[in-house]
């Protein structure tokens, strides 16, 4: 059974750093590649970054681009998300999620089989 957990949400003013963590048990993490998602109340859930099996691509939402960096450990099954320059407009529940085998990056949600339980940033002004 595929377990993906985010972990290291949190408040924090505006300007500030967070990173979230996605430890990932139950597949070959190695083959997937991988993407954070972040959703609010009302709203459609959206794409935030995703990185290729190998680490080697990545590819951002230009809402944090530049402002965010994901990353991964192969041998720890974990990838992250490193925020900084946080704003109020980043508040949300932060998704990862496991795209379908054999692609390299996408952004469509509905290409992603396998999904946490999400974590909430908040970020004060």
């Amino acid at each position: 059974q595929v377990q993906l957990v985010e972990s290291g949400g949190g408040l924090v003013q505006a300007g500030g750093s967070l990173r979230l963590s996605c430890a990932a048990s139950g597949l070959t993490f190695s083959a997937y590649a991988m993407g954070w998602f972040r959703q609010t109340p009302g709203k459609a859930r959206e794409f935030v970054a995703t990185i290729s099996w190998n680490g080697d691509s990545t590819f951002y939402s230009d809402s944090v681009k530049g402002r965010f960096t994901i990353s991964r450990d192969n041998a720890q099954n974990t990838m992250y998300l490193q925020m900084n320059s946080l704003k109020p407009d980043d508040t949300a529940v932060y998704y990862c999620a496991a795209a379908d085998r054999a692609l390299w990056l996408t952004t469509h949600l509905y290409e992603y089989h396998d999904w946490g339980q999400g974590t909430q940033v908040t970020v004060s002004s």
